[in-house]
């Protein structure tokens, strides 16, 4: 019998080999009844979210575990960091059906603040939470006591790990300018800047609730202004209706 001739064995060696070398996904492995247990013990969020839409939730917690690596820096991590990490992930992302973060590989759980040399002890600590630029890209920091404290009942408008992860989203059209392109069509872009510069001067002059951090820069005010419509949007929506709606159309959630 006639061997195959060599131009017919070229395709099968390449598919061979394709079936070899790619990387198996990770699997997803799911929630379990004491990982739900503690989602409605400590995230509000989560806790009024119809049943539905809790296993939605679960089910895009459990995805984000299998891409993103997480890590303890000088602590033990636990189920509880853990899970508050990837809810503050899933939160501002919920109202999309298939969002990945693709600009972030893993995060590093610091046991409190941190300087710019990424020291969590001593003196100069002023920094919750980062999201890493340069040699650091791909990777976020946050510190345990500002992840706790963001999901605290103490906590107000306030959320550092929502922040952070709402400047992954800014950022993931490749430019941190608190203009989610991403996620907006172009037709409010120059409407939402307008927004921005508007309450920011109000900012300035005292004249706002929200907080100052928000003046920083443009990025900040987005980050700022996203922990506010996640923590409290009943009270945004008040006093801010016209951010509320501009928020509830860039991250496609109504919550008030």
């Amino acid at each position: 019998m006639n061997s195959l001739p060599f131009a017919y064995l070229i395709p099968i060696f390449v598919i061979v080999l394709y079936f070899i070398l790619r990387k198996k996904k990770p699997a997803i492995e799911p929630l379990t009844d004491t990982d739900r247990k503690i989602l409605d013990d400590y995230v509000g969020y989560y806790h009024n979210l119809d049943s539905t839409d809790k296993l939605r939730f679960e089910e895009k917690i459990a995805a984000f575990f299998s891409a993103v690596k997480i890590e303890g820096v000088g602590l033990e991590m636990t189920t509880l960091d853990e899970l508050l990490i990837a809810s503050s992930a899933v939160i501002p992302i919920f109202g999309f059906t298939d969002w990945q973060y693709k600009n972030l590989s893993s995060v590093l759980l610091y046991p409190d603040t941190f300087n710019k040399d990424f020291q969590f002890e001593g003196g100069e600590r002023n920094i919750a939470g980062m999201v890493g630029s340069g040699y650091m890209n791909g990777q976020m920091i946050l510190s345990r006591s500002a992840l706790r404290h963001g999901f605290s009942k103490s906590a107000g408008k306030e959320n550092t790990a929502i922040h952070e992860f709402v400047h992954l989203l800014d950022k993931s059209d490749g430019a941190t300018d608190g203009v989610p392109e991403n996620l907006m069509g172009h037709e409010y872009t120059l409407p939402w800047i307008k927004m921005m510069h508007a309450e920011m001067a109000k900012i300035e002059d005292n004249k706002s609730d929200i907080n100052p951090y928000a003046i920083t820069n443009e990025a900040e005010f987005f980050a700022v202004v996203s922990e506010y419509f996640f923590e409290k949007p009943e009270l945004l929506k008040d006093k801010h209706p016209d951010l509320y709606h501009a928020l509830s159309r860039i991250f496609a959630q109504q919550l008030a």
